[in-house]
């Protein structure tokens, strides 16, 4: 009696919730197979009631037939828009579904009536419904909420049959409790079937399926998988006629140990099961679409032309969603602060610790996640840092990046208690392709500014030549000069002419060297080993002490360099001139000359007490070739050429100005 009220509940729900379902207007494709669907299931609920006896293999007949349906609806809604029937059956994808369910009407329909094969094959559908329940759910993206209700219904009714069939599997019969259960199981979960129906407006949803994710899904690798061997094993004692036996309770029992070792002491393998199961069962944590055309409009609209570093530093800031960062560039041994937001100094103890991540991202490309050095320091395998000046650091996150696969520099970011990130393998795999992204925008920057460069300096040599060949006129006219003196020199009209060519002359060659202002590119010199007073001496005493104010120069402590003697005097000759054009007659240019501590380096000052420069004009303008402010005095290239210079031969050149104050300009020469 109980048995029968349920069906007669379920017959009578399924029904009511078929007619509802043809008196819904929209036509489409979902809409006849969920009613083909429903139909089924009404026919398995009724059928008890038209039959004298109720066979299990009758009823394993109509969980068949009512499997065929469910699973051919759930196939149209697993992948591109069908419009018919044809269109759907003419997937392969389909038939692969459909199966089982036919496997087992075929078996039923030639006599094959085997109930441990035909448990099986009901076990397997109940898996594989959960699977494809599992695939629509988490590829909905913005519709999981309406196929949410779906969902439940479906696992629910699936889980239930998965236990029912595998305890039928072991015992070899169905427990007449689990009959009695399936009615009122089914009745009990349609409210969610009809509240998915009026959620789902239409069922074209584009919805791909994972083949990936289909034979690896969490789901079947734990739960189907264990319950399945378990199910096979037991079927294949008993159809040997043994029973479980204690060797098989130790061999089970030993590989689930082996397993749980291998998880708490493998550290790699861990890792590996828990990125897999966060790519294919966890939502991304960014829309990748949207994030890429938000750092595309970013490097676009960045203004280039003052700091392309500071573009790229707003990138990562803005792709990371953190309050301040820093881009440093490790520049022959020291660090250069090339831009930075919220934070404008690095510490001396941030700069120590800073070069010991230095030294590890020389041999590995591994963004370095602070927080999580300070407890699992394990997982940063040969960085050596001192843990205590670790806590003394105002930034989270160091991300390397290298030009040509040899490390350049790095990007320090920052956020707060709101903002900051753990980091993960999806989050590294994201700042990976930032970092790749803005890095081939900064490099690409400064090939575009290099060949710019160039072709200036090409065009400055072709205006040399042009130089040249005037110049040629003027020595032709001075050989002519010479050639008519012996035979003319009594004339006085040939004196007066001569002193005409020689004034116009002379003023062709003053505009020439108004020009060049002597910035002419000299040949190439050889290095020689020189103590850099005596060239600086030879330089002022030669050719700036005849200008105001006079510079001074102190040696406090030096040691011979290796230095191009005649470049090494034009960069002096610049940087002192410079400095007595800045400053008042009655001011002061100072020299002085002293070597490092640790006798690494040579140092030059130039200071002087004259108008100074803005840190805007230091950043953007000093060091830029063919940017001058003498007009047509200068060419611009003096700067340019003095820190190209000293960065070829590994040294530096620095600056301290302050406006209205003074300018200090220092040149650090390698030793060696």
């Amino acid at each position: 009696m109980i048995t029968t009220i349920g069906y007669a509940i379920c017959a009578i729900g399924y029904t009511f919730l078929l007619l509802l379902l043809c008196t819904v207007r929209k036509a489409g494709l979902a809409k006849y197979l969920l009613i083909f669907a429903t139909g089924a299931t009404c026919l398995w609920a009724v059928a008890p009631f038209f039959m004298s006896s109720m066979s299990i293999e009758k009823l394993l007949l109509f969980d068949n037939i009512k499997n065929v349906f469910w699973l051919l609806f759930l196939a149209s809604c697993l992948k591109g828009h069908f419009k018919t029937i044809v269109d759907v059956l003419a997937r392969l994808d389909t038939w692969l579904i459909l199966a089982l369910p036919i496997v087992g009407l075929v078996l039923l329909a030639i006599g094959v009536h085997d109930r441990q094969l035909q448990f099986l094959i009901q076990t397997i559908i109940a898996l594989e419904v959960l699977v494809l329940l599992e695939v629509i759910y988490r590829q909905s993206g913005e519709n999981a909420w309406a196929f949410k209700p779906l969902i439940l219904y479906l696992a629910a009714t699936s889980i239930f049959e998965f236990v029912t069939f595998t305890n039928a599997l072991m015992v070899e019969y169905i427990h007449p409790s689990y009959i009695i259960a399936r009615g009122y199981v089914y009745t009990a979960f349609i409210p969610f079937l009809i509240l998915a129906i009026r959620r789902v407006k239409t069922w074209g949803v584009e919805i791909y399926i994972s083949r990936e994710v289909v034979m690896h899904s969490t789901l079947l690798m734990v739960a189907g998988v264990y319950l399945l061997v378990m199910a096979l094993m037991g079927y294949v004692v008993q159809y040997l006629g043994g029973e479980w036996s204690t060797a098989i309770q130790i061999v089970l029992v030993a590989l689930s140990l082996t397993l749980l070792a291998t998880l708490f002491l493998s550290l790699s393998f861990r890792t590996k099961i828990k990125v897999f199961i966060t790519k294919h069962f966890f939502a991304n944590q960014f829309d990748y679409r949207q994030e890429w055309l938000k750092l595309t409009t970013c490097l676009d609209e960045g203004d280039v032309s003052n700091n392309v570093y500071a573009t790229g530093l707003k990138g990562f800031i803005q792709a990371f969603e953190y309050k301040t960062g820093q881009f440093i560039k490790l520049n022959n041994g020291t660090l250069e602060l090339l831009a930075h937001i919220d934070k404008s100094e690095v510490s001396s103890n941030e700069q120590k610790v800073l070069f010991e991540f230095c030294d590890f991202f020389q041999d590995k490309n591994w963004i370095i996640d602070v927080d999580e050095l300070r407890v699992k320091p394990f997982m940063y395998e040969g960085l050596k840092v001192n843990h205590a000046l670790l806590n003394d650091v105002c930034f989270q996150l160091v991300i390397p990046i290298y030009k040509e696969e040899v490390f350049w520099g790095m990007v320090t970011m920052q956020g707060d208690d709101n903002t900051n990130k753990k980091l993960n393998w999806e989050l590294r795999d994201y700042l990976t392709v930032v970092t790749a992204q803005i890095s081939n925008f900064i490099f690409h920057h400064q090939a575009a500014q290099e060949l710019a460069e160039n072709a200036q300096f090409s065009a400055f040599t072709r205006m040399s030549a042009f130089v040249v060949h005037d110049l040629k006129n003027v020595l032709a006219q001075i050989d002519l000069i010479l050639c008519n003196a012996e035979q003319h020199k009594d004339n006085p009209e040939f004196i007066a002419d001569t002193f005409e060519t020689l004034h116009h002359t002379k003023a062709r060659m003053d505009k020439m060297l108004r020009q060049l202002t002597e910035k002419n590119v000299a040949p190439q010199g050889t290095d020689s080993l020189v103590n850099a007073s005596k060239c600086i001496t030879q330089v002022v005493e030669q050719r700036c002490a005849s200008y105001l104010p006079k510079p001074s120069i102190e040696v406090l402590d030096e040691m011979p360099v290796v230095l191009e003697v005649d470049k090494f005097s034009n960069v002096i000759y610049h940087l002192v001139s410079n400095a007595q054009q800045a400053t008042n007659d009655d001011g002061s240019v100072n020299i002085s000359i002293e070597k490092t501590i640790d006798e690494k380096f040579v140092l030059v000052k130039i200071q002087d007490n004259g108008t100074g420069m803005s840190e805007d004009f230091i950043r953007t303008r000093l060091f830029k070739p063919f940017d001058t402010t003498k007009g047509n005095a200068g060419m611009g290239i003096g700067a340019y050429d003095a820190k190209a210079y000293m960065e070829k031969i590994g040294g530096q050149l620095l600056v301290e100005s302050e406006l209205n104050v003074g300018s200090t300009f220092t040149l650090r020469i390698p030793t060696n």
